[in-house]
């Protein structure tokens, strides 16, 4: 599926083809607010980090889930170098 997703090292938003699935995506259940991590997925030899609610996901190069040791405080720590 297509999804529109910020590139912070270009400085614009794209849209990147992405299937989530369960060997790619790493899912947070335990979201309860706006701003959470819901999601990491590696794709294309980076990093989608989807937020719970209306913001665009991050797509970051040269990192994958198991840098971050699936983690989503790690997540939500690079997430935050790059806004």
């Amino acid at each position: 599926m297509e999804m529109t997703v910020y590139n912070p090292q270009k400085g614009r938003l794209e849209t990147i083809d992405m299937n989530l699935t369960k060997s790619n995506t790493t899912w947070f259940e335990d979201c309860a607010q706006d701003g959470e991590i819901y999601s990491i997925t590696d794709i294309k030899g980076g990093l989608v980090i989807c937020e719970l609610g209306y913001t665009y996901p991050i797509w970051i190069y040269d990192v994958t889930r198991a840098d971050l040791e699936h983690d989503k405080q790690r997540a939500k720590e690079l997430q935050s170098r790059y806004e």
